[in-house]
């Protein structure tokens, strides 16, 4: 369980860590590729009240969901979608707004079935669109190598043994949000969502419902799953860090300390004394999608366990839906691309995604650290004050004075005696006790943090209490760590 807790989080940033004498290649946090089956057999859709061309229409992929079911909360498919309104403007206030979830669908796991909660007001009127999608989730996936012979023994007998039909609410590659609205209208979409899910889930024939690493500013909004009988635990968290500097060498004298600053010279003096190494900066890589696609797969295929296999399709169609918000990092050595980054911008935020590389010459050109500086470079020089990444590897994101930006996991049984058990237990299994590096991090109490419109369970509050206490011990104080809690996001 805890391998498959920790596969629900998104860690497509590759990391080596700083350290002199070697660099480390991480494990990537991914969910294990499900197993392929049926599409879903066609239900009825009804008709969306209040939104002109969201109408009833065949679908090859459908619920038994009855029409009406959950208090103006409907399941309807992407095709149903392409005139709506409302879904042309949801998400605007993302840096993954609603043409990402259209290019994940088009060019990600054809083996999930994609869906799309709308959620309409007592009038029919749509207030939110909610993506989701449904796969079979294979619970063993990141067990103990030991136990694989076992399990394969196992299912060589019963084949679906530990194989559960689950419902994931949220992105495929990503963090999960709600629709854009003001903080009552997105309480309000969570609380006819909550009291709809359930049933949903098992009209579509789901055992198990997620709600896939929501950031922690929701809890409030989704105190309301918690009350309905789902369980909260924190996912493996992302990172932020301040780069309100007036360049990067300020950056490092100013939040790094002496030690860290040190060891980051003494890489980028080795890499600087070789060839030269070329940065350009696009906004769409379909001319040269097959120079830079097997430099992720490097790095893809050295990940443990593993997720999206992002594709060729993927990558254009970022630059061709989305070229106001991405952008593509290339680095030439030679001419040859030896690395390259997939980002976003939004707002005064870089959004690191993916990261491509040569591991040919990559240690050697401590690529990474060459990668890291040149990235926040450019994002201090286009106006950024944070830059964002995903999660894992948390070593060298704590010396570089990353703070932890938690995501949650919000995760019910249809079966209400199962999740009594599963509510029980899964506080004790949820990924992030496993890390010793986190509990480093001058936040970390926030992984549990609290929800205040149902109160903090006693595991919780005294977790977060004593990780507080610790860390005030170490030090994190605002005098100490120069990135202080003012600057948070």
């Amino acid at each position: 369980m805890f391998e498959w807790s920790a596969a629900l989080s998104q860690h497509e940033m590759s990391e080596l860590e700083i350290r002199d004498d070697v660099a480390t290649i991480p494990n990537a946090d991914t969910l294990p590729p499900p197993r392929l089956r049926a599409p879903l057999s066609p239900p009825y859709f009804p008709p969306l009240a209040g939104e002109r061309g969201v109408e009833a229409m065949p679908s090859g992929r459908e619920s038994c969901v009855p029409p009406g079911w959950g208090n103006q909360v409907n399941v309807v498919s992407r095709r149903q979608l392409q005139n709506c309104p409302h879904w042309r403007r949801a998400f605007a206030s993302q840096h993954k707004d609603h043409r990402y979830y259209e290019i994940v669908e088009d060019t990600i796991h054809p083996e999930f079935d994609y869906w799309y909660f709308s959620i309409g007001d007592r009038h029919g009127e749509i207030q939110a669109i909610q993506p989701f999608f449904i796969l079979d989730q294979d619970m063993l996936a990141g067990i103990d190598p030991n136990f694989k012979r076992l399990a394969h023994s196992i299912r060589l007998r019963w084949p679906r043994f530990m194989f559960v039909k689950t419902m994931m609410v949220g992105c495929v590659a990503g963090e999960g949000h709600l629709d854009d609205g003001d903080e009552s209208t997105r309480a309000a979409t969570a609380r006819s969502l909550a009291g709809a899910i359930v049933g949903h889930a098992r009209g579509l024939g789901a055992r198990l419902i997620v709600l896939k690493e929501f950031p922690d500013q929701y809890r409030d909004a989704l105190s309301c799953f918690v009350r309905g009988g789902f369980t909260r635990i924190p996912s493996m968290p992302h990172t932020r860090l301040n780069i309100a500097y007036a360049d990067f060498d300020d950056y490092m004298q100013s939040a790094l300390n002496s030690a860290t600053r040190r060891k980051l010279r003494k890489k980028f003096n080795a890499t600087a004394s070789g060839v030269p190494i070329a940065l350009s900066v696009i906004n769409d890589v379909t001319s040269i999608v097959d120079e830079i696609y097997p430099l992720y797969l490097q790095v893809y295929e050295r990940s443990k366990l593993r997720f999206e296999k992002l594709t060729k399709e993927y990558f254009c169609g970022l630059g061709t839906a989305m070229p106001d918000r991405v952008r593509f990092f290339i680095w030439r050595r030679h001419t040859k691309a030896v690395a390259f980054g997939v980002c976003m911008v939004h707002g005064d935020t870089l959004f690191a995604e993916y990261l491509g590389l040569d591991y040919s010459v990559a240690l050697e050109l401590h690529l990474y650290h060459h990668v890291f500086r040149d990235l926040v470079r450019w994002a201090i020089a286009n106006g950024c004050r944070w830059f964002q990444s995903t999660g894992l590897n948390y070593d060298p994101k704590l010396h570089l004075r990353h703070r932890l930006k938690p995501v949650d996991l919000y995760v019910r049984h249809t079966s209400t005696i199962v999740n009594v058990f599963m509510g029980a237990v899964l506080p004790l299994l949820e990924p992030t006790r496993h890390d010793a590096t986190l509990k480093k991090f001058p936040n970390n109490f926030d992984l549990w943090g609290s929800d205040s419109a149902v109160g903090t369970s006693s595991y919780g509050a005294a977790r977060s209490n004593s990780m507080m206490t610790a860390h005030l011990r170490k030090g994190w104080g605002a005098s100490h760590n120069k990135l202080s809690e003012h600057h948070g996001p």
